[in-house]
């Protein structure tokens, strides 16, 4: 086996690895670790969505509602699959882990309380979810994740057309529709900004990007994810707190990140920048809804029939 120099190198000069006896100690501590958010990510997702879908106002809407929950379940399960590769037992990773434990992003720690939220929640999160994927699907290292991730970002295109298309419908339908779809995308949108991660200058882990686990910085990813988000909004006539600056050649928030966050009441306190690392110390102590959803989980209760 190489030493981590000679292997990231290789690694940066386009190798591929197919499974774990061609990796090194840290190509799989870094792998591993970037699986699990993806499939907790994925997992918890399900039960974020599961309540709102079932109060969907037409049929149609549900069964779009709970084709998007089956997929994310899916999803889930195929990064767990790939950790059981690696070593884990998917079942202990399931169901024997404490709340607090998994490691899923932020945003699917929160009650989506209206449809509106949850339609929102598949028109910025799921974005950001393919952001992330589709910059791993194209330049990961690790060749099953690569493979798996062409079903993963067919599916995610179609969670993308159900929630921008019904953020679209919403928008138009009347002032109080509108007012409900700008309410979710006053709380979601900062936390999509967030959703990517330290910004570059302060990440000083990059074994993502020197195992080539990813291609993108999170900045990088950032940018992308705001060159979709922010059209969407201005198109929709919602207002978010970003621009794109022609002179930069950029997106730009106009709030200094990051900001303190009411959790309970999903309120971005826009005076009171914080540092990064109370924003990691959010994260770790888990958000309002993480506890229930855990549980909704473990005890076999998201029934996704229509």
């Amino acid at each position: 086996m190489p030493t981590e120099k000679r292997f990231k190198q290789q690694i940066q000069n386009g190798r591929m690895i197919e499974d774990e006896s061609e990796m090194t100690e840290g190509y799989k501590k870094a792998l591993k670790a970037t699986l699990k958010v993806s499939a907790d990510t994925e997992l918890m997702s399900a039960p974020a969505y599961y309540e709102q879908s079932m109060n969907a106002p037409t049929l149609d809407a549900r069964a779009s509602c709970v084709s998007v929950i089956q997929d994310e379940l899916g999803h889930g399960h195929i990064a767990y699959r790939l950790l059981e590769d690696l070593g884990e037992d998917r079942e202990e990773l399931i169901y024997e882990r404490e709340p607090h434990e998994f490691r899923n992003t932020y945003g699917f720690d929160q009650h989506l309380d209206t449809f509106a939220e949850l339609v929102s929640a598949h028109g910025m999160f799921d974005r950001a979810g393919m952001v992330l994927l589709s910059d791993i699907e194209e330049n990961t290292s690790y060749a099953p994740w690569k493979r798996a991730l062409r079903k993963v970002g067919k599916e995610e295109q179609f969670h993308l057309r159900h929630g921008e298309t019904w953020m679209r419908r919403l928008s138009n339908k009347s002032d109080k529709t509108k007012g409900l779809v700008q309410d979710a995308v006053d709380w979601m949108f900062p936390m999509g900004i967030e959703w990517f991660g330290l910004p570059d200058d302060q990440k000083h882990n990059t074994d993502q990007l020197d195992y080539r686990i990813k291609g993108k910085t999170n900045d990088e990813l950032r940018q992308e994810w705001m060159s979709h988000t922010v059209p969407l909004a201005n198109d929709l006539g919602l207002d978010v707190p970003a621009h794109y600056d022609e002179e930069a050649d950029e997106y730009v928030l106009e709030y200094d990140a990051p900001v303190a966050f009411d959790a309970e009441n999903k309120d971005w306190r826009f005076e009171e920048p914080i540092g990064w690392d109370d924003v990691l110390d959010r994260w770790r102590d888990r958000g309002p809804a993480n506890e229930k959803y855990v549980n909704l989980l473990q005890a076999g209760e998201i029934k996704v029939g229509v």
